[in-house]
């Protein structure tokens, strides 16, 4: 099934199930509303799910990696080979989104889908790469439009080969030194604000690099031109093969009816791409966080999605949306465990 044929298969929530839910979550021993977003976080997950009592889902953190051309024009703090050496660590056990995912009980896979480096199999790691990195996007376009495709068909077919094994929970995560520059072209192209006010310091970059990156950025947009209206052009000419992997992933879980948390800055950028092809895919993701990267939240407004979590982070990896799972849990456990006022033979609100 080709990408349209997906998006055409995404429907919106239907709206009754959140009243179904509110029902419960008002007759539960508590004034109504007083547990704030965690009521929310249940209300939307019945109705993703369409079951009036829905159980704790399995969860799994799809870590994203590949390389950038554009890390040769010094626009992060890192050098390119860090990230097959952060896939090493991450199949090992010792990143931070292993030990967070632990936390949360979710199981971590690694996405090799653009890393300029060839990976021996290895438990815990999908080989799905469609190129050993992308190009130089001020140089040319990131990756044509083909390859663009592949990446987002690559984490569609994700989604389905782990809805198969019963995974109910999907998150986004990301590795790939200098990936905050595309995200940043992509949110200034999709937002329509300047380069300036959505370029953030990335892995922690100085004021003159800060200046150069946003001149890179705006270099590889004048040359490439990607057209706004075309969320496939923009990906192909200023974005990477994990931002498109993401964008697939969106829209696989969606047209399945599979709610994915989606992590930080990087992340969103992918979420942006499959919400300009169908903006319906919003209503199955949840914004696991509001990262540090100035643009996060401009792209998170454009798609009417209210952060989780707001705790300077920055890491991506997928580290955000493995927290803020433990909260929709949590939400969760409230809607089916906790007692109603009948149930505890608890007297309900007064009205008059």
């Amino acid at each position: 099934m080709n990408i349209e044929e997906r998006l055409s298969h995404i429907k919106p929530v239907r709206r009754e199930l959140y009243s179904i839910a509110q029902r419960r979550l008002d007759n539960l021993t508590k004034p109504p509303g007083s547990l704030g977003r965690l009521e929310e976080f249940a209300g939307r997950l019945v109705a993703i799910y369409e079951t009036e009592m829905p159980e704790i889902p399995k969860k799994v953190v799809f870590t994203f990696a590949g390389d950038h051309g554009v890390a040769e024009e010094g626009v992060s703090a890192y050098p390119s080979e860090v990230t097959r050496q952060m896939v090493f660590n991450f199949l090992s056990g010792g990143a931070a989104i292993n030990v967070l995912a632990r936390h949360a009980g979710a199981e971590v896979v690694v996405i090799d889908i653009g890393v300029n480096f060839d990976f021996q199999d290895s438990e815990g790691l999908v080989k799905k790469k469609v190129v050993h990195g992308t190009k130089n996007m001020t140089k040319g376009p990131a990756m044509t439009r083909d390859e663009a495709l592949r990446c987002m068909e690559a984490g569609i077919e994700l989604a389905g080969e782990y809805a198969e094994k019963g995974f109910k929970v999907f998150a986004t995560g990301e590795m790939g030194i200098a990936n905050t520059t595309p995200s940043s072209a992509i949110a200034a192209v999709i937002t329509g604000r300047p380069v300036s006010e959505v370029t953030g310091r990335g892995t922690g970059i100085g004021d003159e690099a800060l200046k150069k990156k946003r001149g890179v950025i705006e270099k590889a947009i004048s040359l490439n031109r990607p057209d706004p209206k075309d969320p496939v052009d923009l990906l192909s000419k200023v974005g990477g093969t994990e931002i498109g992997g993401i964008a697939g992933l969106c829209i696989g879980a969606a047209a399945r009816g599979i709610p994915v948390v989606v992590d930080g800055f990087i992340s969103t950028a992918g979420a942006l791409i499959a919400w300009s092809l169908n903006p319906v895919v919003a209503d199955y993701l949840f914004a696991a966080h509001n990262s540090q990267e100035t643009g996060h939240r401009a792209m998170l407004e454009h798609m009417g999605l209210r952060p989780i979590l707001d705790l300077d982070l920055r890491l991506g990896e997928g580290t955000g949306a493995a927290l803020a799972m433990t909260l929709m849990d949590a939400g969760l456990k409230i809607y089916r465990e906790m007692a109603t006022f009948q149930e505890a033979a608890v007297t309900g609100e007064t009205t008059g």
